[in-house]
């Protein structure tokens, strides 16, 4: 990027959201991180290095057009275009409503089956139980993760694997076949559904509803999966539970992980892991076993980040094998709760 800042109108995508991440920190950056895929990360992160001047205006236009576009996509989630647009209308002005409304519109996909996403997860178990193990997959796939969780706990065992396997299995559906899932359903969204193949599913789709669900259900679905599709269960899970979910077990976990964790794998685990990762496995130690640990990470230098994540898999691992055993329990939905 040249030395003198461009005007807003001239930036691509890429280098709004590059400005964005500069104006909002590297904390708050760190955590944006955590949602996005690998490879949008490093273009993000090649294009953040290559940026060298932003004047505080235009820091504080691409902070504005991404609070407008936020806006509009809440507003349009909540009522869909007209109502958005009458909103922003009184909040922004009719000009700039016109104009953020268009900035949506070219990529904007409504997700289909709006309709079921609103109906109680009771209501609509009652609604597609008997449908196909294939159609319950796509209708799922489209659901909250709460929603598509509650389902999958009530259906009958036999059934569950088989939706799982045919959600993690899943690609991109023909719009054509979500339509007709739509018409037996008697809904009518084709007006909404993007005419471009519409992507839904796939391994993280299964991951979330799992990761949801009581563990009985997890175990009787995962152990199914482990005998009809052995590759399939080892790739949900090793998503299932990842490094920085460590942040989800209590204090007492943490120290029970720690007790059967090689000191210098813990060091080696923690050379890419972010502050609060960090905190919190080291307010769980002596503060003299901590100093040494951080001592430890200083001297080794560069660590290749292959090391790094088979040190924080193996942490996973126990984790994993302690909550199996049920030394440890790991916050998810329903069914886990302790009974006094």
């Amino acid at each position: 990027m040249a030395s003198s800042s461009p005007k807003i109108s001239e930036l691509t995508g890429l280098q709004k959201a590059a400005i964005l991440l500069i104006t909002l920190g590297p904390d708050k950056s760190a955590n944006v991180f955590k949602f996005l895929k690998e490879e949008e990360i490093e273009q993000l992160t090649l294009e953040i290095a290559n940026t060298r001047s932003i004047n505080q205006s235009l820091k504080e236009e691409v902070l504005d057009e991404f609070y407008e576009v936020c806006l509009a996509q809440q507003y349009i989630s909540e009522g869909g275009i007209d109502y958005a647009k009458s909103l922003l209308e009184k909040a922004l002005g009719g000009d700039k409503a016109v104009e953020v409304i268009g900035k949506l519109t070219a990529s904007l996909q409504v997700r289909p089956f709006e309709f079921v996403r609103k109906t109680d997860a009771t209501q609509l178990l009652n609604f597609i139980q008997d449908e196909h193990p294939q159609t319950i997959a796509l209708i799922l796939s489209y659901l909250s993760t709460s929603q598509a969780a509650a389902i999958v706990a009530a259906l009958p065992q036999d059934k569950q694997p088989d939706v799982a396997k045919r959600i993690a299995q899943m690609d991109r559906t023909s719009p054509d076949v979500i339509k007709e899932v739509e018409n037996v359903l008697e809904k009518k969204l084709a007006n909404l559904v993007n005419q471009d193949f519409t992507i839904a599913g796939g391994v993280d789709a299964v991951v979330d509803i799992l990761n949801t669900v009581d563990r009985g259900t997890e175990k009787h679905i995962m152990e199914t999966l482990e005998i009809d599709e052995p590759e399939l269960a080892d790739e949900i899970r090793k998503k299932m539970f990842v490094f920085e979910d460590i942040l989800t077990l209590d204090d007492r976990s943490i120290q029970r992980v720690l007790h059967e964790v090689d000191n210098n794998e813990i060091a080696v685990a923690l050379k890419n892991a972010n502050e609060d990762v960090q905190a919190a496995i080291f307010n769980n130690m002596s503060k003299r076993l901590a100093t040494m640990i951080k001592e430890d990470m200083e001297f080794m230098g560069p660590v290749r980040m292959k090391d790094v994540e088979e040190a924080q898999q193996k942490i996973v691992n126990i984790i994993r094998k302690l909550e199996d055993s049920g030394e440890i329990i790991i916050a998810r939905g329903g069914g886990d709760e302790l009974v006094v």
